[in-house]
């Protein structure tokens, strides 16, 4: 690759109203933005740093900031990967490259990847952690045929059983963000099963998910915090039915397409996630989203402002990036 110069900003997204999962809540989205300019072109990517992983939005700024040099003097893609760990800034260099390739060439990054082109799919619509009675309120007012609902807290069976009241016809996942325990896991597992979940993320905290091994799951689970990248999937074989991938624990686009591949291969279903981001943070995800089970990539739904131009959403159709917006 050709000399590149790079820019390194963060930028912040309100949130509409507040997001709130087992282990908090939030009021805005911050994310890193990088910038990879060459031969008159610039590819731009987006990655969210996750205090849950050690990462912190300073940290990463430096940490893609660092790689100034590396770029200029012709660090490719391939090269990146081992330049950097699986992470948040790895992602967001990695998706600033594709689409830089995509945007010199001319040819979309689908088609680059080897990809068919990329269709709309149904994105989950994300409810975050309430009452009973305000998660029931809220699902019903979301109005969508997929709702992911974010649990982790004493009376989960509570929720999950007035959400299910409410919305008789809507598809559940569950997602508990490590805030179950192994004593209470049989009878959450069977609440889910009771109120028609299809499939529950990370219900227990991944340094103790060795308690699923061998566990009778009335429900599908998937690993979320458990599993980053490729070199993880062979640990959790007997512990989980899915796996989430998210480019922000891939560390990018390269390797969260290499990741499906070998989830799906091992046994796997795929589930393609995402973090509180705006639409450039979802573009490259969507080329992961076309042959996954399950899809949640609603973050700039959630947002009182996208960054323009975004992806186009119709209903609980995510719509994959025009290529103003991403590769």
């Amino acid at each position: 690759m050709a000399m590149a110069l790079l820019n390194v900003r963060v930028e912040r997204f309100p949130i509409r109203g507040t997001f709130t999962i087992a282990r908090g809540s939030k009021t805005e989205a911050v994310v890193v933005v990088a910038e990879v300019s060459a031969g008159g072109a610039t590819g731009r990517g987006e990655c969210v740093p996750y205090a849950r992983y050690g990462e912190s939005v300073e940290g990463v700024a430096a940490e893609i900031t660092a790689l100034a040099p590396d770029l200029a003097a012709g660090l490719d893609r391939a090269g990146l990967q081992s330049r950097l760990p699986a992470g948040a800034a790895r992602n967001a260099l990695d998706c600033a490259l594709w689409d830089l390739e995509a945007k010199q060439s001319g040819v979309r990054a689908f088609a680059r990847a080897g990809l068919a082109a990329p269709q709309p799919r149904t994105t989950a619509f994300t409810l975050s952690l309430d009452t009973p009675e305000a998660m029931a309120r809220a699902a019903a007012q979301a109005g969508r045929p997929l709702l992911k609902l974010k649990l982790g807290a004493p009376g989960d069976a509570a929720r999950l059983a007035a959400i299910r009241a409410a919305v008789p016809q809507a598809r559940l996942i569950v997602d508990a963000n490590e805030g179950w325990s192994a004593a209470d896991l049989p009878g959450l597992l069977a609440a889910c099963a009771a109120a028609g979940v299809e499939l529950v993320e990370q219900p227990l905290p991944a340094a103790d998910d060795s308690a699923l091994a061998g566990l009778s799951r009335v429900v599908p689970v998937c690993a979320d915090e458990s599993c980053h990248d490729r070199k993880g999937l062979a640990a959790l074989r007997d512990r989980y039915d899915a796996v989430n991938i998210k480019l922000d624990k891939t560390g990018g686009l390269t390797e969260a397409l290499a990741m499906a591949e070998a989830a799906r291969a091992a046994g796997f279903q795929v589930m393609v996630g995402c973090m509180l981001a705006s639409s450039l943070a979802m573009a490259p995800a969507m080329l992961v989203a076309q042959a996954a089970s399950v899809v949640d990539l609603d973050g700039p739904l959630l947002l009182s402002r996208d960054r323009e131009p975004g992806l186009r959403y119709e209903g609980a159709l995510a719509f994959p990036p025009d290529p103003e917006l991403w590769g």
